[in-house]
């Protein structure tokens, strides 16, 4: 949880005295936006084919469940990058990943978000790069050097740079290159701490992975069925 101003919340004080800060969360509010109208539309067609279908029509729209509603939760509602101060919890769509700082060699941001921990390369699907969205903050970012210059060319005077608060939108970042900026700094912050320290852990997410293929199974089942 963070406060208005974008500074994460302080929670109970640590038993050396440190304030515990709560997670900072980052997540994709298209794909959560997506995800919850994908799911509202198949739940509409869905339960229309169970009460007004007839003959095997009920029992594939039943078994088509969780095939369609466990990937589109995956990869809409599921994905989320936490961290705080002591470790990186990264949710993609099938496994989450969780990194303590020490272990965390760095993120970069190209055409995807990657995080590099224990010799290793992860996606970081919860921060999708946006191509338009970086181009629109280098043209901004274009656009206020030009007017810098321009003005100090005619001798007059500038305002000073508007300071960005942490987590606060910056014009002039793509939002992808923002979180990666504020995961690196803590990263480099918080590595030698020794509550940061330790191995990476993987695991899978079965409780989408299990629903989808038993639906799957199920389906097949329904379809061939006399």
């Amino acid at each position: 949880m963070t406060e208005s101003d974008g500074t994460p919340h302080p929670g109970s004080a640590a038993p050396d005295g440190e304030p515990i800060y709560a997670d900072r969360v980052y997540r994709s509010m298209p794909g959560v936006i997506s995800g919850v109208l994908l799911l509202l539309v198949a739940g509409w067609l869905i339960g229309d084919a169970v009460l007004n279908g007839t003959g095997k029509t009920p029992w594939v729209a039943l078994a088509a469940v969780p095939v369609f509603a466990s990937p589109v939760i995956a990869y809409t509602l599921r994905p989320a990058v936490l961290a705080n101060d002591r470790r990186l919890l990264v949710r993609n769509p099938l496994r989450t990943i969780d990194a303590p700082w020490a272990a965390v060699e760095g993120l970069r941001a190209g055409y995807s978000v990657e995080l590099f921990a224990a010799g290793k390369k992860f996606q970081v699907w919860a921060v999708p790069v946006s191509l338009r969205q970086r181009k629109r903050a280098n043209r901004e970012l274009a656009k206020g050097g030009s007017g810098s210059l321009h003005a100090s060319r005619l001798g007059m005077s500038t305002r000073p740079p508007r300071t960005v608060l942490p987590d606060a939108p910056d014009p002039t970042r793509a939002w992808s290159d923002q979180v990666v900026g504020v995961l690196q700094e803590l990263a480099e912050r918080n590595a030698g701490r020794a509550e940061a320290a330790g191995a990476v852990r993987i695991s899978w997410c079965w409780w989408i992975i299990a629903p989808t293929l038993a639906g799957l199974v199920a389906l097949i089942a329904v379809i061939a069925a006399a």
